[in-house]
């Protein structure tokens, strides 16, 4: 197709182009015969909101789901779930018994020390040893094992403690 220069010639295009858009525009007769009703019924629903696909093109997407994998997977999510926490409720008993084995190390140290020979007043916040001497009776002292030269007087140092201000001993180390 050439391009348009004068008017009349624009003119004759105009008016080719406007009896090409009459040949579109054209109304068909519909011809009802050919219509399948009963198909058309198919397609149409009372309550579109209960069909189990989209009823319009613009709709959501619906897919049936398979119930038995999204069972699969809550159950495989509560196994996980639980076995975490049961395994955190596991590492808390382990700290719990950690700490009554602590307690009772604390109150047998503390009740050796009550029992043991002490030639002075303890202070708080002090370190001192306990020692064992000669299978016998226990002492406190202030002197630290690695004090004692070769003149060492007991048998071997139980602990070393440090007093705390509600008069409990805090076990600083068990040689």
């Amino acid at each position: 197709m050439r391009l348009v220069s004068s008017l009349p010639d624009i003119i004759k295009y105009h008016k080719l182009m406007q009896e090409i858009n009459k040949e579109n525009q054209e109304v068909r007769p519909i011809d009802i015969e050919q219509i399948d009703l009963e198909k058309l019924r198919e397609k149409v629903t009372e309550e579109p909101s209960m069909l189990p696909y989209a009823h319009t093109v613009g709709g959501a997407v619906i897919k049936p789901e398979d119930q038995g994998k999204i069972k699969a997977n809550a159950l495989e999510a509560m196994y996980q779930q639980t076995d975490m926490q049961m395994e955190q409720i596991y590492k808390q008993m382990q700290l719990l018994a950690e700490q009554a084995k602590n307690i009772n190390t604390r109150k047998t140290i503390s009740e050796r020390i009550y029992q043991a020979e002490i030639r002075f007043e303890p202070l708080i916040g002090r370190t001192y040893y306990l020692y064992e001497r000669h299978g016998k009776s226990d002492v406190l002292s202030l002197i630290a094992p690695n004090e004692w030269g070769k003149s060492k007087k007991y048998d071997k140092c139980i602990a070393a403690i440090r007093l705390l201000a509600d008069h409990t001993w805090e076990i600083l180390d068990m040689p």
